[in-house]
């Protein structure tokens, strides 16, 4: 049996089998984001952005669910058992919105979504950062994201190009067959990481009692000033997330713009986020996690902001592409500083935790959007929600400890 080695070029076998998986789980993602906002106005008479917007409520509250039981399962039987059953999942998704004669079973397929999405991509990011060094963490989650985004911004192209070409359904979800297909095969050819986990557990040096599921819940959430500001940020990055799926393209289309033209706006947003994401996370291994999160939480506020005054296509994507930027400087960076905090036997529970918490911003997001654009419109929904990420940022500048490990250690 060969010597387990932690380090990304150690394994590089395995990490680039790990990361092209995760594009392949983003783009189960990038599969609804353009076309189902459309298909609920167009399709099924939705009139109320709140039901229109109920397949994000749906999909997010399933996968911060999942999200906190797969960190603490996978730690019990092993990350490639949960990264299998959640491309299992996957598979009802495009099935059930090909064949849906109701919006219910969209909502439906997003529980699935959520399911697939929980087990999947949480395992992706906990495997490559069991396969890393603690300085390459911020590396290995960045091409983990880098990936996962890269997948939702190029079916979130395609997809739009195919329903320009053919129809909103069933022709673009036939694609999610197809993927499901391809990332169940690549899971099958990653090896686990258990090794790797116990490796790192061994080489830290143990100075208090292993924490319950209980104690790792409120450390993540509260207790613990860094988790808890880390936490927030994350909360309020997918909440803000969750706004711009369901609304971006029913704000675009009350202007005027064609859902090819929409199409192009809603991929360039996670295409720069993805982008962006191969440099922020190393960044974040050099020079520190803080203040990336910091400056990211307040770009995001502003970006959006920015999409609200400008009024021209042209800047439009120039404000979609610093929406990226900003969410790329804090994505990889709050999970490498949760790995960072966190102790290797006890690290996958509270970053399914954290996961908890920031992808039930999915769900917040689109319910407090749905809400305001009823009350008022998609232009102040859009505007208010903003302020979310200017006051995580607030509180991480004057909460947040800088978590970098020291080299060497």
């Amino acid at each position: 049996m060969s010597t387990i080695k932690s380090g990304m070029k150690e394994n590089l076998l395995n990490f680039i089998l790990l990361v092209a998986t995760n594009f392949f789980v983003g783009s189960m993602v990038g599969l609804e984001r353009t076309i189902l906002p459309i298909i609920g106005e167009d399709e099924f008479g939705l009139a109320s952005a709140s039901a229109a917007l109920s397949f994000i409520i749906s999909f997010g509250f399933s996968k911060a669910i999942v999200n906190y039981f797969a960190g603490a399962i996978a730690d019990r039987f092993g990350r490639k058992k949960v990264l299998l059953i959640g491309w299992s999942f996957g598979l009802f998704v495009p099935l059930f919105v090909i064949f849906a004669t109701s919006w219910w079973m969209i909502v439906l397929a997003n529980i699935f979504l959520g399911i697939n999405q929980g087990l999947a991509w949480s395992m992706t990011v906990n495997m490559k950062i069991d396969l890393s060094k603690p300085t390459q963490r911020g590396t290995a989650v960045g091409l983990n994201e880098f990936a996962g985004y890269s997948g939702v911004a190029a079916m979130a192209a395609v997809s739009g190009f195919v329903a320009t070409n053919f129809s909103n359904r069933p022709e673009p979800f036939y694609l999610g067959i197809v993927i499901v297909v391809i990332g169940f095969i690549l899971s099958l050819l990653v090896r686990d990481t258990a090794g790797h986990m116990k490796l790192q557990s061994k080489a830290v040096v143990h100075d208090g009692p292993t924490l319950s599921a209980k104690e790792v819940f409120k450390t993540t959430t509260f207790q613990n000033k860094s988790l808890s500001s880390i936490t927030f940020s994350g909360l309020s990055t997918n909440l803000k997330d969750g706004m711009a799926w369901g609304l971006f393209p029913i704000f675009f289309t009350g202007v005027g713009l064609s859902v090819t033209e929409i199409g192009l706006l809603v991929a360039i947003y996670p295409a720069s986020w993805g982008f962006f994401q191969l440099f922020t996370g190393a960044i974040s291994d050099k020079i520190g996690r803080k203040w990336l999160i910091v400056g990211g939480m307040w770009l995001q506020a502003l970006s959006l902001w920015m999409i609200l005054f400008v009024g021209k296509y042209s800047l439009w994507l120039v404000a979609a592409i610093l929406l990226g930027l900003g969410t790329a400087m804090v994505y990889p960076t709050l999970q490498a500083s949760i790995s960072d905090v966190a102790r290797p036997e006890w690290r996958a529970s509270s970053m399914g935790v954290y996961r908890f918490w920031r992808d039930s911003g999915y769900a917040f997001g689109a319910l407090f959007a749905g809400l305001l654009t009823d009350m008022l419109s998609a232009g102040w929904a859009i505007g208010l929600v903003a302020l979310l990420p200017l006051s995580a940022g607030l509180m991480a500048a004057v909460r947040l400890k800088e978590t970098l490990p020291q080299k060497g250690l």
